[in-house]
């Protein structure tokens, strides 16, 4: 209760400043499916997570559902909603590796992100076999070398490699990007596409982009990096496939969208991105063995951003993710008891800031899919969050928590009404409506 003085005039006492800062910490792909041998239960319901399980009975809990039931959303679509940006174009995720990895990427040209890969012919179709190995990086680095300059010279296209067969292409006559992947991604199911035009406006680079994957894949072919490949008996890396394609736009940053400064402890490239074209203060730390150690030491960096300004910060690892692909039954549960205890620096910050814990999609550990729309547990914690009834951390104990089913884009709200920022929607101190109460609205000059 505050002590403060009644204003002038006023019959109302002056509010507190409570306002808490707010740590978003990602599980990538934490959500499941009941596996047979976890006795049909997820990794999450299976898993000895005592740390979990103390901030479960601490907050309340309840299902994150990003896109809706049934919609299985990639992790940048994911955390573009969960950061507040539903509302603004998504820029496509070349753009963000572009950022990632320190390539310009200027305004208003089509970019796209390229793979090296291996195939065969079947039926007239070029179906994807492979990509780059480790080990066949000399070669995929000298293919795109000798890619680049032949983009330049005969298209127009500038070709920016990223390392282990990938590469960035700029389509410098094309100023949008909305075009389809070259890139089955499923290719058990699916041969090599034709990249076509999502609307009437990119039917030109659509048409461009074709006949440019065309002709890599003729001087692919003749390239005397794969003759030499073929003769020792490794296959040639021959097609260039392409996805992820967009355009860099003028948008607000996360500042001007949510009305807080924003960071995050970044741990591959598509997040540094991200953050980057966010505006976002980051801090990049490479993913360690130790997961535990790794998680607790991105913890400590949060808390450090916090301290240097920060209001909210994200906080992610991939681990659960990668578990989730591999589809042995048991990866996750044994990676998120080894994340467990990395977790314990989160119970003193909740004494002092609202801490969420989710994932940003569901990656199952069985079946033939990548992501799905299932459920992943999202729990709160913090000095605003009123305790509900859920002890144990998982799917199915959430399921019973105080906030029901939430999407990604009703994550930056709720973060910011239990840090006492919630934007009164009947005030307006910023040209764009903020979804929290800025913290540095323009100050009237005076002459």
């Amino acid at each position: 209760m505050t002590n403060k003085p009644i204003r002038y005039g006023e019959d109302q006492p002056r509010l507190d400043d409570d306002r808490l800062p707010i740590v978003l910490v990602l599980l990538d792909g934490l959500g499941d499916r009941p596996i047979p041998e976890l006795d049909h239960r997820t990794p999450s319901e299976a898993a000895k997570t005592p740390v979990l399980d103390r901030l479960t009975r601490r907050g309340a809990s309840g299902w994150h559902i990003p896109m809706g039931w049934g919609r299985a959303p990639s992790s940048e679509l994911a955390h573009w909603a969960m950061f507040g940006f539903s509302d603004v174009p998504f820029p496509g995720r070349a753009v963000l590796e572009a950022i990632g990895a320190g390539i310009d990427v200027p305004f208003g040209v089509a970019t796209t992100f390229a793979s090296l890969r291996t195939s065969e012919v079947a039926d007239g179709r070029v179906w994807i076999t492979g990509r780059a190995a480790r080990d066949d990086m000399p070669d995929a680095d000298a293919l795109l070398a000798e890619l680049t300059p032949f983009l330049r010279e005969q298209y127009g296209v500038r070709l920016d490699p990223m390392g282990r067969g990938e590469a960035l292409m700029q389509f410098g006559a094309h100023a949008k990007g909305g075009v389809t992947d070259s890139d089955p991604f499923f290719e058990h199911l699916h041969p090599w596409l034709k990249v076509r035009a999502i609307g009437a406006t990119t039917q030109d680079l659509a048409d461009d982009m074709n006949r440019v994957l065309l002709a890599v894949r003729c001087r692919l072919m003749e390239s005397p990096v794969n003759r030499r490949r073929v003769e020792a008996g490794r296959p040639a890396l021959d097609v260039l496939s392409t996805k992820w394609s967009g355009a860099r736009e003028r948008i607000p940053d996360f500042v001007e969208q949510t009305g807080v400064a924003g960071a995050a402890v970044t741990d591959s490239r598509m997040y540094r991105g991200l953050a980057g074209l966010l505006g976002m203060r980051q801090r990049h730390l490479a993913p360690k063995a130790d997961y535990a150690a790794d998680l607790a030491e991105r913890i400590r960096v949060a808390e450090e951003l916090i301290r240097d300004g920060a209001q909210f910060v994200h906080v992610h690892t991939k681990v659960t993710d990668e578990a989730g692909h591999t589809k042995n039954p048991f990866a996750k549960r044994d990676a998120l008891e080894a994340l467990d205890p990395g977790l314990a620096g989160l119970e003193a910050l909740a004494d002092q800031a609202i801490v969420m814990v989710t994932g940003d999609h569901a990656t199952p550990s069985v079946h033939g899919v990548l992501h799905t729309g299932d459920p992943t547990p999202l729990l709160l914690v913090g000095p605003t969050v009123r305790a509900d009834e859920v002890v144990e951390f998982g799917e199915r104990p959430a399921r019973q928590g105080w906030f029901g089913v939430v999407q990604a884009h009703e994550v930056m709200p709720l973060l910011f009404n239990h840090a006492n920022r919630p934007m009164f929607l009947g005030h307006r101190a910023t040209p764009r409506q903020t979804l929290a109460l800025p913290d540095q609205p323009e100050p009237m000059r005076l002459e």
